[in-house]
């Protein structure tokens, strides 16, 4: 099973709209490692990690966003891999 990394940047209409813990939630449901956190600018960030068949559904995912979001991008860039450290909202 390999493990792979990424940081995601999410704009849109992702704040107050529940997106970390929509994001917290999926995650944790498709055993993925990270953390997700608001941004000052109105972004959304999440450091995801985990198995390459989880990560891309997740990755997918984020596309869509819960219901109230308005995804406009999703850019990702490899990150380093946290280990196994669960999934949590940073303030």
């Amino acid at each position: 099973m390999t493990r792979r990394a990424v940081r995601a940047r999410i704009t849109g209409r992702v704040q107050g709209v529940w997106f970390r813990g929509w994001t917290c939630e999926a995650a944790q449901a498709l055993g993925l490692d990270g953390w997700v956190r608001n941004e000052a600018d109105g972004a959304v960030t999440a450091l995801i990690a985990g198995p390459e068949a989880q990560m891309a559904r997740m990755l997918e995912a984020l596309h869509r966003g819960p219901e109230a979001a308005r995804v406009e991008t999703v850019e990702t860039e490899i990150a380093e891999d946290p280990g196994a450290v669960g999934f949590e909202i940073r303030r």
